[in-house]
């Protein structure tokens, strides 16, 4: 998968099958993200009924062409607030996370999308399956934060 910017090679045959989240290397933990960019777009939650909506308003540091953060290493250097998913808080942070998230559906039992570049071999397949952000996103300082509800956008795309 040389198109791929997360290392997935070498990893065992349908490890998230077999292995519980907790039992998951570093390297199998980071090649569950199917590279969809939606964990980077900023997110209303309605108070009363705790539904969470997304917007195609994302995290300034969202390469909008790749869907890949463009500091990943070092993000919190510049927003602080960005949450690492982890097997111990991902249950914490389920609710906000995309239906069509790989962390979510293994969370859920569930197996990952076709287009999952660990099903499909490619990075590309998210874009070609058209549940990516890809070319769709605004820059979260282009858009005053009252704005953002007429950003929203369904989930899946």
């Amino acid at each position: 998968m040389s198109d791929d910017p997360i290392e997935r090679s070498g990893l065992g045959k349908d490890f998230w099958r077999h292995k519980t989240m907790a039992q998951m290397s570093q390297k199998e933990w980071e090649a569950l993200c199917d590279g969809c960019g939606k964990c980077c777009l900023n997110k209303l939650e309605d108070e009363d009924s705790g539904e969470v909506a997304l917007t195609r308003v994302a995290c300034r540091l969202l390469d909008d062409s790749t869907c890949r953060c463009a500091q990943y290493d070092i993000r919190h250097q510049f927003v602080p607030e960005c949450i690492v998913m982890t097997p111990s808080n991902i249950k914490e942070h389920l609710y906000w996370l995309p239906q069509t998230c790989g962390y979510r559906l293994v969370y859920e039992g569930r197996d990952l999308e076709p287009w999952h570049p660990l099903k499909s071999g490619t990075a590309q397949s998210v874009h070609d399956a058209k549940v990516s952000v890809k070319d769709m996103t605004i820059p979260e300082f282009e858009v005053d934060e009252d704005d953002w509800e007429d950003h929203i956008i369904e989930e899946p795309l």
